[in-house]
């Protein structure tokens, strides 16, 4: 039994989530859901990051005090998880005592690092970051497309430059493997570029009073990125009396920690974050998966085009299986990929109501009307030499989901040329008719099992309907396990 920490990235509350987050969190969930299945000690972690400067200005052009502001949006974050089937063991919130009193540990750790110094620089709000000139893209952030402001102020510095070496040896050797390799080719050039010390707090006046106090300095707040990314360890009991999850989760050898992240925010968690930890004397995180982006019609989502697409509305209308589903399939799990109402209809009728779910009722009721009941099953080699081969390939790409969900899917399609090959209606041998539904039922079992982490609802009501002990089957045909939408509602 291995020991697994999986943890998203902590979102910002100036807003309300969109499916761009609901990517992110569900396949973070499809991957601590495997880690189960195949009975490994899990621990899941997402959360929200709410002393960003970004949630003070959103705050003050609501109209509304910072606290009840980030109160009101961190509980739609959280209601994510019941919305979109996601099995987190903690949601943290940087607010939380607990996580103050761990980013402050984190920091007196790192203090041999820590120097202050007077600086003026090009601040993204958005990134929460500096920049330089040669940085940007036409004078704008590359990330977000405005203008940096230009702030000038005394903050403290972490000495980043002092870990270049060590930082790069820990990626180029995997001891830090970054999924995609692209992603980790970026960072490598990167780092060979030169790294700079960077910023790690900013002042009270600027911060507007909201934040982690530097330890020993009130007039500092702690950078935003410096608290957030101690969430990971913060939400194992890092920094208070009680480190249990932290020493299984964390410090133990056998541990292994994968940061689910959006690529752009891949440099922070392969560059700063791995300096911290080294700072601090503490083990580096050992697989950062950075996925890409979501647009709408091809367009970035944004508030200003009004493209962006609700998560909670779109579980509304079609049910949270079918988002997990289109979002894992449809969208590369390594790369950019685009969400349209025509896209999502298209893969909801096809792969879903006309393939899986299609394949599922008609089997029942093939089994039903031959009234072949508590019948143990006997799949043939073929059968299950198929059955292994599908298992082979799923297993050998499954960070790779909508690789992962293909494969299973030309097992469904291969069941379904099967069926229309052996025409089980046409043939009075009850022999060769029970092979046929032994094969059917064997590969239907092994496909529930296959998608559960993928799709848990649909895994169920499968298990449910075939009610299978020890290869003995009573089959029972149900409700279908994806209705008809009409495209009107889509």
């Amino acid at each position: 039994m291995k020991k697994i920490l999986i943890t998203t990235a902590i979102d910002y509350v100036n807003g309300d989530p969109h499916i761009g987050h609901a990517l992110e969190k569900i396949q973070a969930d499809v991957l601590a859901r495997k880690h189960r299945q195949l009975g490994d000690d899990v621990y899941f972690i997402s959360g929200t990051d709410e002393n960003s400067l970004k949630n003070v200005q959103s705050a003050e052009k609501a109209g509304m005090e910072i606290k009840s502001y980030v109160d009101l949006n961190y509980s739609k974050f959280s209601r994510m998880k019941d919305s979109l089937e996601l099995t987190y063991d903690d949601f943290i919130r940087t607010t939380e005592e607990r996580h103050i009193v761990g980013a402050q540990k984190l920091w007196e750790l790192c203090r041999h690092d820590i120097y202050k110094k007077k600086y003026g620089g090009l601040y993204c709000v958005g990134c929460e970051e500096f920049y330089k000139e040669e940085d940007l893209v036409d004078g704008l952030c590359p990330e977000h497309k405005k203008a940096p402001e230009y702030v000038e102020e005394e903050n403290y510095f972490f000495k980043l430059t002092d870990y270049s070496d060590r930082i790069r040896e820990a990626i180029e050797k995997d001891e830090i493997r970054i999924v995609p390799s692209v992603r980790k080719n970026e960072i490598l050039s990167f780092i060979n570029s030169g790294l700079q010390d960077f910023c790690i707090s900013r002042s009270h006046e600027r911060a507007k009073g909201w934040g982690i106090d530097v330890p020993g300095d009130k007039s500092q707040k702690i950078w935003v990125w410096f608290d957030a990314l101690a969430n990971y360890i913060t939400a194992l009991g890092f920094g208070s009396d009680k480190q249990d999850k932290f020493d299984n989760f964390w410090l133990s050898p056998e541990a292994r920690q994968v940061h689910v992240i959006g690529k752009g925010i891949t440099r922070f968690h392969a560059i700063y974050w791995p300096a911290m930890l080294m700072s601090a004397g503490l083990p580096l995180p050992k697989t950062i998966f950075s996925h890409g982006y979501i647009t709408v019609d091809g367009h970035k989502i944004s508030k200003s085009l009004g493209n962006v697409v609700d998560p909670f509305e779109l579980g509304e209308k079609y049910g949270s299986e079918a988002v997990r589903y289109f979002l894992l399939a449809e969208i590369p799990a390594l790369g950019d990929g685009d969400f349209s109402d025509e896209k999502f209809k298209k893969r909801y009728n096809s792969d879903l109501v006309k393939g899986l779910g299609n394949l599922f009722a008609r089997t029942l009721a093939m089994v039903e009307r031959a009234e072949f009941k508590d019948f143990k099953i006997t799949p043939n080699e073929f059968t299950i030499k198929e059955v292994e081969e599908t298992k082979k390939k799923y297993d050998d790409n499954f960070y790779i989901f909508n690789e992962t969900l293909k494969t299973v899917w030309e097992l469904i399609s291969s069941c379904d040329k099967y069926i229309e090959q052996e025409k089980p209606w046409a043939i009075n041998d009850i022999k060769k008719k029970k092979e046929i539904f032994s094969n059917l039922l064997y590969c239907l079992k092994n496909i529930s099992e296959l998608i559960e982490p993928f799709l848990p609802k649909t895994a169920e009501k499968m298990k449910q309907d075939l009610s299978e002990n020890n290869g003995i089957f009573n089959v029972k045909k149900g409700e279908p396990l994806f209705p008809i939408i009409s495209e009107k509602k889509i």
